[in-house]
């Protein structure tokens, strides 16, 4: 009779595999790849080059419609003045250069990749310069294949750095959030740290970033409309607390795509029996390091308040080259108003006590302040 239940349970969870490994996808992935702007007056142009690869070896997809929706963060409608969009395809085996607006149907062969010239220009009023925090490119295009029709959503920030000479320099405090501009997929972090860490910054010194800015600047963010929720990702999403990442089906899906079905199922089971003896926290140890880093959408400061953040990845890594090209300490952490603090990677170990006690009042804050960068002078905190 065991024997029997088990084997059942076995069918059940391959049934889930092999369902889930047959789910409807896409092979094609968008990256921007890099951006010119020119600067007149109030006369902004911005061009931008993506790439769209397929990484799928036998399999070929169309791309039937391509659309681009620029969006001002920062200025209300009133303030621009006019705004427009030019898309212009550079498909490496086109026979001639396109010369007009429509886009035709390209066919993007396994391991290959295309791209896409993108120029957004605009005009707004003088006044409204200074409040722009970004230009953020909402994307909508089609992908045509074995799978059927999918509409895809994807979407980028175009750098807008902050002039440094105006940022307080200066400043001396044992804790020191620092502000930047909107960070996004075209930031090299190590860089972005290089060019925001205050003059007066000492070897000793720590200075830690967010997990989830360190996250969106390795493009681990996906629109939810991208995620198609399965029935078992509605069902066990409705064992959650409501304030958790992993309560809507779409957070709840992403999970399993990265960790897989069965284990999400049997790390559910496992933390449920846990739970009933008051031992918490078992599901999170189970189902991968991603349980814990996922944030849903709201979850993270606009314009990302619309995307799923995933947890970055090789924090270690970047935290001993960073570290050694910065010549300070540096740590990636996860920290909330609730005094909470997680470090999840450091160059030094022998900091975590000091990081811990610097961050537990949450300096940087999980609202709309742009800081998530904290520098913590660790002489005077030792």
């Amino acid at each position: 009779m065991l024997l029997n239940s088990l084997s059942f349970l076995i069918i059940i969870f391959l049934l889930i595999e092999i369902n889930h490994y047959f789910r409807q996808e896409t092979p094609l992935i968008l990256k921007p790849k890099e951006f010119k702007k020119r600067i007149l007056d109030s006369k902004h142009i911005y061009i931008i080059l993506v790439e769209i690869i397929n990484i799928k070896e036998k399999m070929e997809v169309m791309i039937p419609s391509f659309n681009v929706i620029p969006q001002l963060i920062g200025i209300s409608k009133n303030e621009i003045i006019k705004i427009h969009t030019k898309i212009k395809p550079l498909h490496p085996d086109a026979e001639e250069e396109q010369k007009n607006d429509y886009w035709s149907v390209y066919i993007l062969k396994g391991t290959k990749s295309t791209f896409v010239e993108i120029e957004i220009e605009y005009e707004i009023k003088k006044t409204a310069i200074d409040k722009i925090k970004c230009l953020w490119l909402d994307i909508e295009w089609g992908n045509y294949g074995p799978f059927g029709f999918l509409k895809r959503f994807d979407g980028f920030v175009l750098p807008n750095f902050l002039d440094i000479s105006k940022l307080n320099s200066a400043n001396t405090n044992l804790v020191e959030p620092i502000k930047t501009h909107i960070l996004g997929i075209l930031d090299d972090p190590i860089e972005i740290l290089k060019y925001y860490i205050p003059l007066n910054s000492s070897p000793r010194d720590i200075l830690t970033i967010g997990e989830s800015p360190l996250a969106v600047m390795q493009g681990r963010y996906i629109d939810y409309k991208n995620v198609h929720a399965s029935l078992i990702s509605r069902v066990i999403c409705k064992g959650f607390h409501p304030t958790s990442s992993l309560a809507t089906a779409s957070g709840m899906q992403t999970l399993i795509n990265i960790s897989g079905p069965t284990r999400v199922i049997i790390s559910l089971l496992i933390g449920g029996i846990f739970k009933l003896f008051g031992v918490k926290g078992v599901f999170y140890r189970l189902a991968g390091d991603q349980a814990r880093l996922i944030d849903d959408i709201t979850g993270t400061t606009p314009p990302y308040d619309k995307s799923i953040v995933l947890g970055p990845k090789d924090t270690q890594t970047f935290c001993i080259k960073a570290a050694k090209s910065l010549n300070v300490n540096v740590a990636v952490v996860d920290v909330n108003d609730l005094g909470r603090v997680k470090i999840l990677s450091s160059n030094n170990v022998n900091n975590t006590e000091i990081i811990k006690r610097a961050l537990t009042s949450n300096p940087a804050g999980n609202a709309n302040q742009q800081t998530p960068l904290v520098l913590i002078r660790a002489d005077e905190l030792s």
